[in-house]
């Protein structure tokens, strides 16, 4: 372990171990950026409970250095999607002989049964908290896309590795939600799948490339071709809103054009899948484009990635979770992007690191947030670093934890 400062660089293998033992200490539960609403102080207090208060709550509470949320009688909870991350990162870590507990495995599949969103003819899943969007509130337990899309996946990559047939069975449901539920169109090239809420007609780029990659990963799967051309028709929309720089506006609605690191991250992983499921180079260009753009705008010169292209705050631990993996996922396309994920995960545990065992949320210009979000930062963080030394097994005989207790000096 080396010091910098007040923060210790690990080993990554340390790191991973520690995140697990802090998560399975707080059962997988805790705080997230966008649960305000879970406030008990709606319910003291009515008045509070309207589009405005719910907004200005939401965004003072995610922006504010400090913790208020024991003030507020905001309590930790399990979240599905954080759930189906913790899912696929101890999958990854039993792969790798890195995890004593097997029956962790167990216990998460069995909690996102649990927490299916009620009432719902389909397997699907919604957050843990309510949320205001500009237009609407989304209430707790509400099944939208992205939540449904993660806890699929995770299903599915469970399937694979024990052959339950439960688990194919509610991941295939999942997809008929998204199908019968969420997919829409618009004259002959407009296409989509409503997010956050059914009925939703606001093309949300990243929504419609994860639901398109789960419609061919589950169609493969089930051998049910029903899901192929309207996840296709999906994909072909969003793959044709992509700029000539390479980039995608979060989404079509004019409050919606910016563009961040992870949800780009989103897209292309998502992207690449959609093509290899589908056996179609139709959109290697456009995957190949967005990937100069991801590695020409999004990192600093230090590793620290950027959470917007252009500003150059906050740095946030969630964005530095999906930028591992969309680097790894693209190491084919420039070799030097193993180096570049390992400058990632260095600064990571240099800035964002606590010796407590869980990441901070972000650094910002005036100094770190260092609330443990447990969905949006010790969940994806678990997973990107299982993914790491998961990599660097695939890349080299030398187990992980033979590697001298640091990680490899980053290509220039």
């Amino acid at each position: 372990m080396i010091r910098t400062g007040e923060i210790s660089i690990m080993n990554p293998q340390d790191a991973v171990l520690g995140l697990l033992a802090y998560c399975k200490a707080n059962d997988w539960a805790g705080y997230d950026p966008y649960d305000a609403l879970n406030s008990r102080l709606f319910e003291a207090l009515p008045f509070l409970d309207a589009k405005l208060p719910r907004l200005a709550l939401t965004q003072a509470m995610k922006r504010f250095p400090f913790n208020l949320r024991p003030l507020l009688l905001v309590p930790k909870t399990q979240n599905p999607k954080a759930l189906a991350l913790f899912l696929q990162a101890l999958l990854k870590l039993s792969k790798l002989g890195l995890l004593e507990e097997k029956e962790c495995i167990d216990i998460l599949a069995q909690r996102i049964s649990d927490l299916r969103s009620p009432d719902k003819v389909f397997w699907c899943w919604g957050y843990s908290f309510p949320w205001q969007t500009s237009k609407q509130l989304v209430p707790r337990g509400a099944p939208n896309l992205v939540c449904t899309v993660f806890v699929a996946n995770a299903l599915l990559d469970l399937y694979e590795h024990c052959g339950t047939k439960a688990h194919l069975m509610m991941a295939i449901s999942a997809a008929e939600y998204i199908l019968d539920q969420l997919y829409w169109t618009e004259g002959r090239s407009t296409a989509g799948f409503s997010y956050p809420r059914p009925l939703s007609r606001d093309p949300v780029h990243n929504a419609n490339f994860l639901g398109a990659a789960l419609l061919f990963r589950v169609g493969k799967h089930s051998g049910e071709e029903k899901f192929f051309a309207p996840a296709l028709k999906v994909t072909r929309y969003s793959a044709g809103r992509q700029h000539p720089d390479g980039s995608w506006d979060y989404g079509e609605l004019p409050t919606q054009r910016w563009i961040d690191n992870f949800h780009t991250g989103y897209n292309l992983c998502a992207l690449r899948r959609v093509g290899e499921l589908a056996g179609t180079d139709e959109f290697d260009h456009s995957v190949l484009r967005g990937f100069e753009f991801y590695r020409e705008h999004f990192f600093r010169e230090d590793g620290a990635p950027k959470y917007f292209h252009d500003r150059a705050y906050p740095l946030d631990v969630h964005s530095v979770a999906q930028s591992i993996i969309t680097l790894l996922e693209f190491q084919y396309l420039d070799e030097s992007s193993q180096g570049l994920a390992e400058s990632v995960l260095r600064w990571a545990l240099a800035n964002l690191w606590d010796e407590e065992g869980y990441f901070y949320y972000q650094k910002r210009a005036y100094g770190r947030i260092k609330i443990p979000y447990m969905r949006w930062g010790q969940a994806w963080m678990l997973l990107s670093m299982a993914t790491f030394l998961e990599h660097l097994r695939q890349a080299s005989p030398v187990p992980a934890h033979g590697r001298g207790g640091r990680m490899q000096e980053t290509p220039k």
